[in-house]
């Protein structure tokens, strides 16, 4: 050590560490980021980098020991953004917001503080009346947030979710048809003198069409089968070249499927569960080692053979027609799809810290309701209540008159 050093430290020159100031505000937001424990999902809500602007912001953000580590993201980057690094579930839960990917398991209701705010996907088809009733009895304020709308009609998260299934759902049909896997042995796509492999895709939503456009991509021969020919129009538009499509009232649609190397299930729920398109007695017909890829499998399938699966073990055979039917795709790319979901969610709680909370965000904002299907211990969404006959509250009368 020079001297100079040493003269510092007696005469209390030497700089000392300090936390950086931030900005308070009595709206701020106390947000708990726990480590998930559902199998095999590996994203978080939010990223270093979210965290940092929240906390600038005057947010403070409570982070489980771990829970970004699957996502490549290390607890000294949440603590050096500004958060809290906790070492307990406990402490987590602390918060009265609770930001997650998957919903709330049994272990996690023993946490979790009454009165306070849950947001995660709801995954409807993976619960049953007491699971409504566990959040009911917490007096909880529960968002789905596959529901959730943007003030044009989007629903932001299952956009982005479906731009990486339909991104990444091809690459996984080449695993299956290949050897590796017990496949048919087969590529995905096509050579010069063999002929290409046929993709039938149901729904002409968003993951179509990145599925599609990595299909063709690949050389294969592509169908596309929908309810709405406006849809299909659509879908037509956004690739720039011309693709077969059909509705799916149709008898063509069981003649594709039967000569189908892939089918993929996309079409997704207008209320409550994904309609099933696929019966048993066309799935017996298809060709042995073909391979469905139920994207849908969250909201019940769009296969009458489907069952939800793990990435621990992710496929299943029936009548020979290898399923593979996990419902958290996008997690097999957590790094990709936590930077995605952090860009959603990031401006939704600064603007909930702007507006006073979750309640003021809720009757400010009456498209964001969509999302709300429990509040304060009342069922609000009628599809659940209808499902297993429990009693109903209409959002918009609860918010008026607590306004």
């Amino acid at each position: 050590m020079t001297g100079f050093e040493e003269l510092a430290k007696q005469t209390a020159l030497y700089p000392k560490e300090a936390p950086l100031a931030v900005k308070t505000s009595r709206h701020s937001l106390l947000i708990g980021l726990p480590k998930e424990v559902s199998l095999q999902e590996n994203r978080i809500a939010l990223t270093p980098e979210a965290v940092s602007i929240l906390v600038r912001n005057g947010h403070n953000v409570i982070v489980e020991q771990g829970a970004g580590e699957k996502a490549k993201f290390q607890d000294s980057e949440y603590s050096e953004a500004g958060a809290q690094i906790a070492y307990s579930p406990q402490e987590v839960y602390e918060a009265n917001l609770i930001l997650k990917v998957e919903p709330l398991v049994d272990g996690e209701f023993e946490y979790v503080k009454s009165g306070s705010t849950v947001i995660s996907a709801l995954n409807l088809p993976a619960h049953d009346r007491s699971y409504f009733e566990k959040i009911n009895e917490k007096s909880l304020t529960v968002l789905g947030y596959e529901f959730i709308e943007d003030q044009a009609g989007n629903m932001p998260i299952i956009r982005s979710m479906s731009e990486i299934a339909g991104s990444t759902v091809m690459l996984i049909a080449g695993e299956y048809l290949s050897n590796a896997d017990n496949g048919r042995g087969i590529i995905l796509g096509g050579i010069t003198g063999v002929p290409p492999t046929k993709v039938v895709m149901l729904g002409a939503g968003t993951v179509t069409e990145y599925a599609v456009r990595t299909a063709l991509g690949m050389g294969a021969d592509v169908k596309v089968f929908d309810k709405y020919l406006y849809k299909l129009q659509r879908l037509k538009y956004s690739i720039g070249q011309h693709i077969y499509t059909s509705i799916i009232d149709s008898d063509t649609l069981a003649e594709a499927i039967q000569r189908a190397d892939v089918v993929i299930g996309a079409m997704r729920a207008e209320d409550g569960l994904s309609p099933i398109v696929v019966t048993e007695e066309m799935i017996g017909r298809m060709k042995p080692d073909s391979v469905i890829i139920d994207v849908s499998i969250d909201q019940g399938g769009n296969f009458e053979t489907s069952r939800m699966t793990t990435h621990k073990h992710p496929t299943f055979k029936h009548m020979g027609v290898i399923h593979y039917c996990v419902p958290n795709i996008a997690a097999r790319v957590a790094y990709t799809a936590s930077m995605a979901l952090s860009n959603i969610f990031l401006p939704f709680l600064l603007e909930t810290g702007t507006t006073g909370g979750i309640e003021q965000m809720m009757y400010t904002n009456r498209w964001f309701m969509k999302g709300v299907y429990a509040h304060k211990g009342t069922l609000t969404n009628l599809y659940i209540a209808r499902k297993f006959n429990m009693r109903f509250k209409d959002l918009q009368l609860l918010l008026a008159a607590r306004f």
